[in-house]
Order: structure tokens, then C-alpha cells, then sequence
């Protein structure tokens, strides 16, 4: 058991980072994809097959746990992950880009934000010390600085004074957070697509000397140029011997793209949100199973797979589950798409190893593009 928060860089692949981040709840190889568990759960999916298809670390989301069942219970019962049965590492959200988001009635200044909640309109009020006092509440192993996610395209000048109170926010943050040993408090990177705000954002955090880095205020509607120059831009200012986290990312092909330019870890609602709505990932690449030509297709979605939703139920059962609204279609697809994310994470690993990361981006770049080349 490790008692400290420690990440150690243990091969690249040019500018692709193999690592691993040890804490006292267990160890995180990255490159890492994290399943969100928004309130406490990964939708439609067991906590133990989540573990199974090799998650080391899974997403938690102050906002929603704030607002329901409330961090104050949830520390009565033992914190969240006595609550879920997830022994092993946790990083929560901030709350701030569900606050930006879903609180239709809000004010923001420099103290924090007052919100309604979406779900009883009553009012709550958000500050840099209360989201880091609800994440400790909660118990989360990795803590995330609030901060405000300017939606774009938006004014130079609104994105200059977001990512400067984001700053003063991480600063108040960190002194919030305190020395938490086997713990860790990550600040995230703001200036939305101007690449010299990027820079101070990356200067400014990185004068705190934080346990790790997010890049934040991305993949939120901008094309993936625009999300690849920030990253081009923003990585090469941050500490190569901290944790490079791309925040809410996301496509097979986001995340491929994002390693190569040197980012440790991931989230995204993309597998399982996709699953519930008929989508499937797959190493041939996307499958919509709600298609009339999987209605008589007794193939799995693929054979060669590990995971039994994509090696031994036919697409013609998936396509049946999912045209009748039968919630077991969207845990079938949900597991699938989680383990092929899973999967995609343990060949990128293994490619950093072996020193042919970008063969392997290639390889299965070429494989996608394909497609699914039996299709009937």
C-alpha cells in the first residue's frame, strides 16, 4: 500500500507518456480512462464489472451528490466509497461546469457562485472552499479546483476574466485542501482558444505546485482542431513529472490524438450515454444497433472480444433490446462500450512500452476506416 500520492513516468512513445499514479486506495496506469459515476453510479453498469474491464479509478460528481444524497450524508455513512462499494481510487469534479450548465438561474462574482438546483429550485451558493470542503466530505482520492468554463466561442475579454478568477479560485483552493497525505488536489488550465490566456493559465497554476494538471474548458462544442492546437500549446508549459488530465474527452479518436501529444488521463459519459441511446464502439469502429440491417444479423458486435456483451449476444438481439426500449439493451451496450474503451487504454499502454505508440494510433486508425467490412 502506497501512503502517498506519487506519479512516476515510466516510458514514452515520442510524445506519449506511460506512468502510473500510486495512492493508498491503489495504483492508476495511465494513459487511464475514467468511467464517470456521476451520482454514484456508472449507468447501467456493475461497480465490479466496471473493475473487471480494468478500471483503476472511476469519476464522481460534486454538483449531483451535492444536491442528492448530500455530501454530509454520504459522510455519515463512510464516505462515497463505502457507499458504492468502490474500494479504490476516486477523483470528483469541482461542480463549477455543472453549475455553468444545467442552474438556469445563477450569480457568480469572486466570492463563488449561487445557484437553483435543477432538481428543487432551492438555492445554494458554491465557493472555492465549500466545493473542496464537499469533496472531502465525500472522501475523493483526487480533488478538482473550481472553476468557471467560459462556453464557446466567446469574447477574448470574458475568457480573460473566467481564467483569471479560475487562478485566484485554484489558489483559495489549494489553501482549502491543505496537506492531505495520499491525497491529491489537481488545477485545471483555462483561456478557451486564445493560446496566449492558455499559457498564463499554465504559468499561474503551475507556480502553486500542484499534485497534477487539468486541461480544462475543451471538447465542449469547439471542433477537435481548435481542441488539439490548445494542447499543442498548453502541455509543453506543464510539469513533465506531474499528471496531465484532458477534461470530458472523449471520442476513441480524441483520446488517441490526445496521447500522442502527451495527456495521462481521461473521463467522458460518451460510452455509456452512446449505449443507452443504441451506439456501440467497437475496434471496426462505430456500430448504430438501432439500424434495420442488424435486425436478422446473428453476429456479436465482435467476436474476437473478451467481454461477453460484445462476444455473445447477437447484434440481432442487441438491435431488438434497443428498437423496444428494453433497459437491458443499454447495459449490453454500455459494457460493451466500456470495455472497448478499456481496451483501446491497455494497447495504447502496452504500444508506449514497445515504443510504437504511433503504429499502433495508426493501426487502429486504419482499422476504424475500414469499418465493419463483413456488414450484411
Amino acid at each position: 500500500m502506497h501512503e502517498k500520492f506519487e506519479f512516476k513516468l515510466k516510458a514514452t512513445s515520442d510524445k506519449a507518456r506511460l506512468g502510473e499514479i500510486s495512492m493508498p486506495r491503489g495504483v492508476i496506469r495511465t494513459p487511464a480512462f475514467m468511467p464517470v459515476g456521476t451520482v454514484g453510479t456508472v449507468k447501467a453498469m456493475y461497480l465490479d464489472q466496471v473493475r473487471e474491464l480494468g478500471a483503476d479509478i472511476i469519476l464522481g460528481n460534486t454538483y449531483h451528490l451535492m444536491l442528492r444524497p448530500g455530501p454530509e450524508r454520504v459522510a455519515r455513512l463512510g464516505g462515497l466509497h463505502e457507499l458504492i462499494r468502490w474500494p479504490y481510487p476516486i477523483l470528483t469534479d469541482s461542480g463549477g461546469f455543472q453549475v455553468m450548465s444545467l442552474s438556469g438561474l445563477r450569480k457568480l462574482d469572486e466570492q463563488g457562485v449561487t445557484f437553483k438546483s435543477h432538481v428543487d429550485g432551492s438555492t445554494h451558493h458554491m465557493s472555492p472552499e465549500r466545493s473542496i470542503e464537499i469533496q472531502g466530505l465525500l472522501d475523493s482520492d483526487i480533488q478538482m479546483q473550481l472553476d468557471e468554463c467560459v462556453a464557446l466561442p466567446a469574447e477574448r475579454k470574458e475568457i480573460e476574466r473566467a481564467m483569471e478568477m479560475s487562478l485566484r479560485w485554484a489558489e483559495r483552493c489549494r489553501v482549502a485542501f491543505g496537506e492531505q497525505p495520499g491525497k491529491a488536489m489537481f488545477g485545471i488550465v483555462q483561456g478557451g482558444d486564445i493560446p496566449d490566456l492558455r499559457i498564463r493559465s499554465a504559468e499561474g497554476l503551475k507556480q502553486l505546485d500542484l499534485k497534477g494538471y487539468a486541461v480544462g474548458g475543451l471538447a465542449v462544442g469547439e471542433p477537435q482542431e481548435v481542441m488539439l492546437d490548445m494542447l499543442d500549446i498548453t502541455l509543453p508549459v506543464l510539469p513533465t513529472e506531474k499528471p496531465r488530465y484532458l477534461m470530458g474527452v472523449g471520442t476513441p479518436d480524441d483520446i488517441l490524438k490526445s496521447v500522442a501529444r502527451g495527456v495521462d488521463m481521461f473521463d467522458c459519459v460518451m460510452p455509456t450515454r452512446s449505449g443507452r441511446h443504441g451506439l456501440a464502439f467497437t475496434r471496426r469502429g462505430k456500430v448504430n444497433i438501432r439500424n434495420a440491417r442488424h435486425a436478422e444479423d446473428m453476429r456479436p458486435l465482435d467476436e474476437q472480444s473478451n467481454c461477453p456483451a460484445s462476444r455473445d449476444y447477437s447484434r440481432a438481439y442487441l438491435h431488438h433490446l434497443v428498437r423496444s426500449n428494453e433497459a437491458l439493451g443499454g447495459m449490453l451496450l454500455s459494457w460493451n462500450n466500456l470495455a472497448y474503451y478499456q481496451e483501446l487504454m491497455q494497447g495504447i499502454r502496452k504500444s508506449i512500452e514497445e515504443g510504437r505508440f504511433a503504429d499502433f494510433m495508426a493501426e487502429t486508425q486504419e482499422m476504424w476506416a475500414r469499418g465493419d467490412v463483413d456488414a450484411r
